[in-house]
């Protein structure tokens, strides 16, 4: 069955996605009919602040329903969707617990794990539910919630359920690719590379600019020119017109003086290390086989 209007959606978790979700499908014309969630006070708490905001019922989630706006929520998530936003190693566990509420045959139901596909939803596609994965490649922290319009969902699943979650993503004003289920690892190492790690390595850069003697207040303001010009030519070109410093210039004796000077921050010599790496084996250098037997013997004084 495809659906031809603009359907309900249960929203199962009230963290920084489901919150996200919660509010973005609205603006779509979708209607958030329930936020489900476990009976740990916590996730009560919170089930209850996004469901005031939206204007839905709360339904807890493996157990008895419980109390929202003042009345019992439904014993049943009877909307047309149901979208799953909870860690990664609790969607087994929600799915097989979702199975048993009632059939769902003509039911869609979605999870957005970056690295799971859509087989952690079987329990609910055996009972008739047409499942999906359908993950936005999208950073969620504390704070405004992200515009969706540009966002890239990676979908994969069955057929139907693909295709409706295509036309969803459209209507947030996303974009959706379709990924292989085999590839989805990968596919989620790629976007924690894009954020995560990104700001990992700020956090190494900090505490290198700290070491030099870079007043705390200071450090975004100095490098905040550098880092953007950076970003505008990686994305005007590729990484390797982007590419500059002693590295791209094979300039050996200041690669080493980094590595010796860096010793007094582990951490931050690790980081580098490895990162040359990629860099003398991905990008243009000179003297590319000096630098690799310099960053050997870092490497190696690093096991020792």
């Amino acid at each position: 069955m495809e659906l031809r209007r603009r359907p309900s959606v249960s929203i199962v978790g009230a963290g920084r996605l489901g919150t996200a979700l919660a509010l973005t499908l609205p603006i779509a014309g979708y209607e958030v009919k329930f936020i489900a969630a476990r009976a740990g006070s916590a996730s009560r708490r919170k089930a209850h602040a996004l469901a005031r905001k939206v204007g839905a019922e709360v339904f807890q989630l493996g157990g008895s329903a419980s109390l929202a706006r003042g009345r019992f929520a439904a014993t049943r998530l009877d909307t047309d969707i149901v979208w799953i936003a909870v860690p990664d190693d609790s969607i087994a566990q929600v799915a097989r617990d979702l199975a048993g509420i009632h059939d769902w045959d003509g039911r869609f139901v979605f999870h957005s794990s970056g690295a799971l596909s859509s087989e952690e939803l079987a329990p609910l596609r055996a009972k008739g539910a047409k499942v999906a994965s359908v993950h936005p490649m999208m950073t969620f922290v504390r704070g405004p919630v992200p515009n969706m319009g540009g966002v890239a969902f990676a979908v994969e699943g069955g057929q139907l359920a693909v295709r409706t979650a295509r036309k969803i993503v459209a209507q947030l004003g996303g974009e959706a690719f379709t990924i292989p289920k085999q590839n989805k690892v990968l596919y989620h190492a790629f976007g924690s590379f894009t954020s995560p790690l990104v700001i990992a390595l700020m956090a190494s850069l900090e505490e290198v600019a700290r070491a030099a003697g870079i007043g705390k207040r200071d450090i975004k303001r100095i490098m905040l020119p550098l880092l953007l010009q950076t970003l505008r030519n990686y994305l005007h070109g590729d990484a390797a017109s982007a590419f500059s410093g002693p590295l791209v210039r094979g300039d050996v004796a200041t690669v080493r003086k980094h590595l010796e000077t860096l010793k007094e921050l582990p951490e931050a010599r690790q980081v580098y290390i490895s990162l040359a790496r990629a860099a003398v084996k991905n990008l243009p250098v000179k003297n590319r086989n000096k630098l690799k037997q310099e960053l050997k013997r870092a490497g190696d004084q690093e096991r020792d």
